[in-house]
C-alpha cells in the first residue's frame, strides 16, 4: 500500500492535502513540497493524571540560566554577552566562509570548563584532527564524532552527557524513521526539532551549522529559523580576508550587533577596532570617496563610501550599487540632480561600500551625496572630513540618532571636521579638535565641498 503524502510550505510550514503553486497561508510562490506522511496509530487513548503544574513567574529562579563566554569577544557580543545554557544557536553562511573554523576554534576555550562534543557529517575524525591541529585546538574535554544518523548522535549524547554540542551541519543529518533523503525539508525540520528538545530538556547548549542557498537564506524550511533561539549569519567574500558575523534573531539579546573577524592562516582573528580596519588603505586626494559613521547595535563604525560617475555612452545610463540599497542610491542621485543641479541622468553611476559592509540606515545618505558630487565635480573631499546625516526628497538634512556617539568615534580616529544636520548643531557639546559643519540642505553641502573647507 502506497504511503499517503502531505504537502507543506517551506517558508511558513503550513500543511495542505494537495500541491499548489502558491501557499494559501503566507502567499509564497513555488514553496510547496511533498513529504510522506508518518503512520499514526489510531484508537482510544488513555490519559493519565498530569504530574506537572505551572509555576508563578515571580517564583522562577533564573540563576541557572547563566551565560558563559565562548572565548571570542566578537562572538559573545553578537550573542548578547555570551552563550546561554540550554540554548539552540543556528550559524549560517556560504560554503567556505569559515563557519566550521569558527565553531572548532571556540572549542579551545569551551574545553577549559565544559565537555564539548563536536559532531561532523562532512568530515572524518582524522580530518577534524588535522584542522584542529592547524588551529591549535587541543583539549581533553573535546570529543569528536563523524556521524550523520540522528539516532546515533542522540544515543552518543546520552552516554557522554556533554555540556555543549556542535552539529556540522544540519543538512547532513537524517532521521531513519523518515523516507526522505538527508537535507530534505522534512529531514531538516525533524532533526532540528529533536535537537531543540535535547537542548531544552537536558540543558545542553547546541550550536548548529547550516548552509545557505543561492538566495542567501539558510537552506531548509523557513520555520527552521523560528524553532531556534539564535540565528547568526556569517557573511563576507571568501576570497577576501574579512568576515562579518551578524544576528538575524536572538531571544537573549539585541539583533543589531555585529562581530568582525579576519581569516588568517591559523584561523579567525578578532578585529576589535573595525573602523581602523575599514579605513585602512584609503586613498588621499582622490575624488569620489567620503567617510561616514553608522551604528551597528551599540557600536559606532566608520565606513568609507566610494562613488564613480562617468559620462554614459548610451541613452540608458547604468546604475550599480554594492553594499548600499540600490533604490535609495537612485533616489539620492535624483535629489542631487534636482536640488544640486548636477546632470547625473547623463552619467553612469557606481556606488560601493568598502570592507563588505552593508549600510542600511539613512545616516549614510549625506556621505553618499558628497561622494557622488565629489566624483562628478572631480573635487576631492578633504581627508580629514566626514559626513553624517539623512537626506530628504526636498534636499533637506534630517536629524539622526546617537549623534554624540558617532562624533566621539569620528574624533577618536583623528578626523577634524564633520558635516552634520544643522538642527542638531546647537544641542551638541563641543568636542576638542573636531569642527562641526552644520548643513541645512544638499546645496550647502556642495558649497562646503567646492570651497574645500
Amino acid at each position: 500500500m502506497k504511503n499517503k503524502s502531505i504537502f507543506f510550505c517551506t517558508e511558513c510550514g503550513n500543511e495542505s492535502p494537495k500541491w499548489s503553486g502558491r501557499c494559501s497561508a503566507c502567499g509564497a510562490w513555488n514553496s510547496i513540497v511533498e513529504q510522506a506522511e508518518k503512520n499514526v496509530k489510531t484508537g482510544k487513548k488513555s490519559f493519565s493524571p498530569i504530574s506537572v503544574k505551572p509555576s508563578p513567574i515571580t517564583e522562577i529562579d533564573t540563576a541557572d540560566e547563566i551565560r558563559f563566554s565562548t572565548g571570542m569577544g566578537e562572538l559573545d557580543r553578537v550573542l548578547g554577552g555570551g552563550a546561554v545554557k540550554g540554548s539552540l544557536v543556528l550559524v549560517g553562511g556560504a560554503p567556505g566562509i569559515g563557519k566550521s573554523t569558527l565553531m572548532l576554534q571556540i572549542c579551545k576555550q569551551l574545553g577549559s570548563f565544559a565537555k564539548v562534543l563536536y559532531v561532523s557529517g562532512e568530515e572524518s575524525t582524522h580530518q577534524l584532527k588535522m584542522r584542529a591541529k592547524r588551529l591549535a585546538v587541543d583539549s581533553e574535554n573535546l570529543f569528536v564524532l563523524s556521524e550523520t544518523c540522528l539516532g546515533n548522535i542522540l544515543e552518543c549524547t546520552n552516554q557522554e552527557s556533554p555540556d555543549i554540542l556542535i552539529i556540522d551541519s544540519i543538512q547532513t543529518l537524517y532521521n531513519e524513521d523518515l523516507d526522505s533523503p538527508a537535507g530534505g525539508v522534512g529531514q531538516v525540520k525533524d532533526c532540528t526539532m529533536a535537537l531543540m528538545q535535547l537542548a531544552k530538556g537536558s540543558g545542553i547548549t547546541v550550536f548548529v551549522i547550516g548552509h545557505v542557498n543561492k538566495e542567501g537564506s539558510i537552506a531548509g524550511p523557513k520555520v527552521l529559523e523560528h524553532m531556534v533561539d539564535c540565528v547568526l549569519y556569517f557573511e563576507g567574500d571568501q576570497h577576501m580576508t574579512y568576515r562579518i558575523l551578524r544576528a538575524a534573531k536572538n531571544r537573549f539579546g539585541a539583533t543589531n550587533e555585529i562581530g568582525v573577524f579576519e581569516m588568517m592562516d591559523h584561523g579567525l582573528k578578532e578585529v576589535e577596532n573595525p573602523s581602523e580596519m575599514l579605513l585602512s588603505g584609503r586613498p588621499e586626494d582622490a575624488p569620489g570617496t567620503c567617510v561616514t559613521c553608522v551604528m551597528e547595535g551599540a557600536r559606532p563604525i566608520l565606513a568609507e563610501v566610494q562613488a564613480l560617475i562617468v559620462p554614459s555612452g548610451s541613452t540608458n545610463p547604468r546604475r550599480t550599487s554594492n553594499g548600499f540599497d540600490f533604490h535609495r542610491a537612485a533616489m539620492l542621485m535624483a535629489v542631487l540632480e534636482k536640488r544640486g543641479g548636477l546632470k547625473l541622468s547623463q552619467c553612469d553611476a557606481y556606488l560601493n561600500i568598502i570592507g563588505g559592509l552593508t549600510l542600511d540606515e539613512p545616516a549614510a545618505d549625506l556621505a553618499a551625496i558628497v561622494a557622488i558630487a565629489s566624483s562628478y565635480l572631480d573635487k576631492p573631499v578633504p581627508p580629514h572630513m566626514t559626513a553624517i546625516g539623512e537626506v530628504g526628497l526636498s534636499g533637506e538634512l534630517r536629524s539622526i540618532s546617537h549623534l554624540e556617539q558617532r562624533l566621539s568615534e569620528v574624533q577618536r580616529l583623528g578626523f577634524t571636521q564633520c558635516m552634520i544636520p544643522a538642527n542638531r548643531a546647537k544641542e551638541l557639546k563641543p568636542l576638542p579638535n573636531l569642527e562641526l559643519l552644520p548643513v541645512q540642505n544638499v546645496a550647502q553641502a556642495l558649497q562646503i565641498l567646492v570651497r574645500g573647507k
